[in-house]
């Protein structure tokens, strides 16, 4: 028995430095290839713009069945259908504060 050829699955580092970032990014997604996404460079020119950007990519990710959350401060991950990012259960005493640059309550939801 022989298995089904399939492409290979990279991990990759990208990026976000413009709005127009969005769209090759949800191709890398589409191809299926897990994604960190570095949002510091959108967001010293724009937090409107880089919640805009998270806003679209978190809708679209759901949309074809993958997973995003927040990794730190400055990055984002990004997993293809099938692929499912693990989160544990955040203790109230470190729950984050409300004043970080993209939208929290996008990334802080326990999904499992």
């Amino acid at each position: 028995m022989s298995l089904p050829s399939r492409s290979p699955v990279y991990v990759k580092a990208l990026p976000l430095q413009e709005l127009d970032d969005v769209e090759s990014i949800k191709d890398e997604t589409k191809v299926g290839n897990v994604l960190i996404i570095r949002i510091t460079p959108l967001a010293r020119k724009s937090v409107d713009e880089t919640k805009l950007a998270i806003t679209e990519l978190t809708d679209y990710v759901k949309s074809i069945g993958g997973d995003i959350a927040r990794l730190g401060e400055e990055r984002i991950v990004i997993t293809p259908p099938g692929v499912r990012i693990w989160r544990r259960e955040v203790a109230p005493t470190e729950a984050p504060i409300g004043a970080a640059p993209v939208a929290q309550q996008e990334f802080v939801k326990s999904g499992r």
